[in-house]
């Protein structure tokens, strides 16, 4: 029998994160049972406007994460293939929803298979209970004075009230 060398099992949890969500927190609390470590890492996209700068957001999941020694956060405005390169991970973790994510999924895995073919894309089904939610609808809603309790960490509930100067007493 061979003796085969113990490799780390690092997994990049690419995403906007504007902001996090409790079916987020759900997808990497799972993948940190799968993986040895998980790099939760905030995309800046100049594309896109978001409500939180990546400071904010990185500063977010920290503080939910702060007692996971083996979760990290960090940001890239670059190609997730050239992080992956550089951190030496070969594992991209993604959470899919409904039927409707898989399109874009799978097209975005073929296309990071093809810049390099050692990475791997690990999908993760999201919990039920976070099946709809999204950090676009959840924007929406407390743009519009709704609740949002209970969908996103508490510390991300407060900053979001604050933002749109809503009563964080709302249930």
């Amino acid at each position: 029998m061979t003796q085969e060398k113990f490799e780390s099992k690092v997994a990049i949890y690419p995403g906007s994160f504007d902001p996090i969500t409790n079916g987020h927190v759900d997808i990497i609390k799972r993948g940190n049972r799968i993986f040895d470590e998980i790099i939760v890492l905030v995309a800046n996209n100049p594309r896109k406007t978001s409500l939180f700068s990546v400071e904010e957001r990185c500063q977010f999941i920290r503080e939910i994460f702060q007692n996971y020694e083996r979760i990290q956060v960090d940001s890239h405005d670059g190609l997730l293939i050239d992080y992956l390169k550089s951190s030496g991970a070969s594992t991209i973790l993604r959470g899919m929803r409904a039927l409707s994510d898989f399109e874009y999924e799978f097209q975005m895995a073929l296309m990071n298979r093809r810049q390099t073919k050692n990475i791997e894309t690990v999908f993760l089904m999201s919990g039920f209970r976070w099946f709809y939610t999204s950090s676009n609808l959840i924007k929406e809603v407390a743009s519009l004075g709704g609740s949002v309790k209970g969908l996103v960490p508490e510390n991300v509930h407060q900053k979001l009230m604050e933002k749109y100067n809503t009563n964080i007493n709302r249930k």
